[in-house]
């Protein structure tokens, strides 16, 4: 007697996610994109002028302006840390760079000589060559951006303060230094190599604004670094849960020191090509920008108790925050309304994310 054989069990659906927590709405990068191409679509039909070549580079220069610098805050995000201090670093940064660079441009400049004077019959030969000045000035406002992001670092790391006070405090003490550095008036690069800065910073290459391309590189850099190697995953672990990090043999310390370094770094970049923009570095420059860094991080999908952040999202929460603006502006809106709305697009992005994380 032949025993019937039975139909299979199908198992299809088991341990599948709803459709809405798979793939491109599986993050709030994804949500927040559609957002950005809607309003994109809303502009082009309120303004004729928005999506002209013009405006476009405009959009596209501008929200460099902020980007690297919230690249290198969302490792800081990404840790379950925060800084505030990358608004002052920005200043601090540019500052030094163009004192340093007008110094060693002027022979009769204090601290120029011990630099400028270096042939044997006393001649300036520093000028002699192309670019030197300006790489070595960079290199000083890269040195203090470098030395604020160790001092932050060890701070939170090793001292275990709090990195909200910690940077907060910070913030003050890097802007006062600038205060005092240019006694208020500011500082303005000069010399043989200005302008190679100004074409390194607002020149552009085939239509592209140089500061969106230095923002490409990078922020492709941060992705090898963030999904390919050890370091990243190290960052990760530790915004996860950073007690079972250290357990799994993580170096925390060092990771945080190292998020908190390249934090400073990228703010002081930041900074050093806003100056090359604006040709001065003003003593009120970038002030309260850390506040549309940390939102655009948010905004783009950096979860600010840690363990989610990247650059994709970085990059699209700087891009709405630049729509929004140039909207406003197109539209001949009250520019005061852009804070306000920055605001809501913050809560509603958490909002958004929280009821998406229930219906899961």
């Amino acid at each position: 007697m032949t025993v019937p054989m039975e139909s299979p069990v199908s198992y299809a659906n088991v341990g599948r996610a709803r459709w809405w927590r798979r793939g491109f709405f599986a993050s709030q990068t994804g949500y927040v994109t559609l957002a950005l191409l809607i309003l994109v679509l809303v502009m082009h039909f309120a303004s004729p002028y928005f999506l002209t070549e013009g405006n476009i580079q405009n959009v596209a220069k501008n929200f460099s302006f902020i980007a690297i610098a919230t690249l290198g805050a969302t490792f800081v995000i990404i840790t379950g840390g925060i800084d505030l201090s990358v608004g002052s670093m920005m200043c601090f940064a540019a500052m030094i760079m163009s004192m340093v660079m007008t110094a060693l441009s002027t022979p009769g400049e204090p601290g120029a000589s011990w630099f400028v004077h270096l042939a044997a019959d006393g001649k300036t030969v520093v000028a002699n060559v192309p670019g030197l000045i300006l790489a070595v000035s960079v290199l000083c406002g890269l040195g203090t951006a470098l030395i604020v992001g160790l001092i932050n670092g060890f701070c939170v790391a090793v001292l275990g303060l709090s990195p909200f006070v910690t940077t907060l405090g910070m913030l003050s003490i890097v802007r006062g230094l600038a205060y005092v550095a240019s006694n208020g008036r500011g500082s303005f690069p000069g010399g043989p190599d200005a302008d190679i800065l100004y074409a390194l910073t607002s020149g552009d290459l085939y239509g592209l604004p140089a500061p969106f391309i230095y923002l490409v590189i990078l922020a492709l850099l941060m992705a090898v670094v963030l999904h390919h190697t050890s370091f990243g995953r190290h960052v990760f672990a530790i915004g996860g849960n950073e007690k079972a990090a250290e357990q799994t043999g993580v170096e925390v310390v060092k990771v945080k020191i190292a998020v908190y370094v390249i934090c400073a770094l990228a703010a002081g970049l930041q900074g050093i090509i806003i100056c090359g923009w604006l040709g001065s570095a003003p003593a009120n420059m970038a002030t309260s920008y850390e506040l549309n860094v940390i939102a655009a991080a948010v905004i783009g999908g950096a979860n600010l108790a840690g363990g989610i952040g990247g650059p994709l999202g970085a990059i699209v929460g700087c891009v709405l925050l630049e729509v929004i603006r140039n909207g406003l502006v197109l539209a001949q809106v009250n520019s005061y309304w852009q804070q306000t709305l920055v605001g809501v697009i913050i809560i509603l992005a958490v909002l958004v994310d929280r009821l998406r994380s229930r219906l899961a």
